[in-house]
């Protein structure tokens, strides 16, 4: 017998459009799976002194938990990421984490953080992923991106391009080729794929023209196809490699640095890429944006891709658990 499905929300920062988000995808998403939703709710009485508010959807019977009940709406500043607001971001990811880890949902989807607040409210924590492989004390984790069309695993994340370069060595891209078929296959059941991996340098080096990178992928590709059953590509170069993608010539596209895979997948999917998280023991989506500070209280947040990033979350929550798949936003 099958039952509803169990979602964990975490609200993102206050002062961005995360509550603006929740407000009007909730119809959709209680329609769905049974919620909780985790952040301050202060956040929403701040969205409810907008002049273009839509709280008046909000259910009062929503279940919810606010980790910081001390924090007032007098403290934040709407479009205005501050140390209140970083504090209260954080601490409902981190109740949002503990919630799906102790088996009171089936997945966690998480709107957006300002990491600049959160550094300010003193998190030492580069963002989502870093911070829920803490809490989890997962082994490993790596970030990656899901649409209809294209596919990206990051292997580094949020570091400067110096030292993406400086740190590149094979041992480390083998593992997170081997890591990503792994974990990709497990997460939608399948065998045998088809990872392309991104090349750094223009032409994959030409030979030695434009770099010399491209020998430590190669040595990375061999490791990798001795401990994998996947077929791996590369290194393939950055300029034809997602358009290869595209056509169907490769289930998942390895990027070595942050841009190099978000860019495309930004420029071809902005609607429905999701964020989500390889490597955590539960699922873990999130929208493929920010906090939108620029236009928070505005009323013109549009939640398509956090629809997106809950359809996700419970599809793959649903393959390992008796959850019925909700249909596409």
């Amino acid at each position: 017998m099958t039952r509803r499905p169990r979602l964990a929300i975490t609200l993102g920062d206050p002062c961005g459009i995360g509550p603006e988000l929740l407000v009007k995808a909730l119809p959709t998403l209680e329609s769905w799976a049974d919620l909780h939703i985790f952040g301050a709710r202060a956040g929403l009485q701040l969205l409810a002194s907008t002049p273009s508010s839509v709280l008046q959807s909000v259910r009062h019977d929503l279940a919810w938990t606010d980790p910081t009940p001390d924090l007032r709406m007098d403290s934040l500043v709407l479009g205005q990421g501050s140390a209140a607001s970083g504090r209260a971001a954080v601490e409902a990811v981190r109740a949002g984490a503990q919630w799906v880890m102790a088996g009171c949902a089936d997945a966690l989807v998480t709107l957006p953080l300002a990491k600049s607040a959160a550094h300010l409210a003193g998190y030492d924590i580069p963002g989502h992923t870093e911070f829920l492989q803490q809490l989890s004390g997962a082994p490993r984790t790596r970030m990656a991106f899901a649409s209809p069309t294209l596919n990206v695993v990051l292997h580094t994340v949020h570091q400067s391009l110096r030292s993406v370069i400086e740190q590149l060595n094979a041992p480390a891209v083998a593992e997170t080729l081997v890591f990503t078929a792994e974990a990709w296959g497990r997460l939608w059941e399948r065998r045998n794929l088809r990872i392309a991996l991104c090349a750094l340098n223009p032409h994959a080096g030409e030979e030695g023209a434009f770099g010399h990178e491209e020998i430590h992928l190669r040595e990375a590709l061999n490791l990798a196809a001795s401990q994998s059953d996947a077929t791996f590509f590369g290194p393939v170069p950055a300029d034809t490699v997602f358009l290869r993608a595209l056509r169907g010539e490769f289930d998942v596209v390895v990027a070595l640095y942050h841009d190099q895979g978000l860019i495309p997948m930004k420029v071809l999917e902005p609607a429905r890429a999701v964020n989500l998280t390889l490597g955590l023991p539960f699922v873990r989506c999130s929208p493929d944006h920010g906090t939108a500070f620029d236009i928070a209280g505005r009323g013109i947040a549009d939640p398509t891709n956090f629809l997106e990033a809950a359809t996700l979350a419970l599809r793959l929550a649903s393959r390992s658990s008796e959850v019925p798949c909700p249909p596409s936003p």
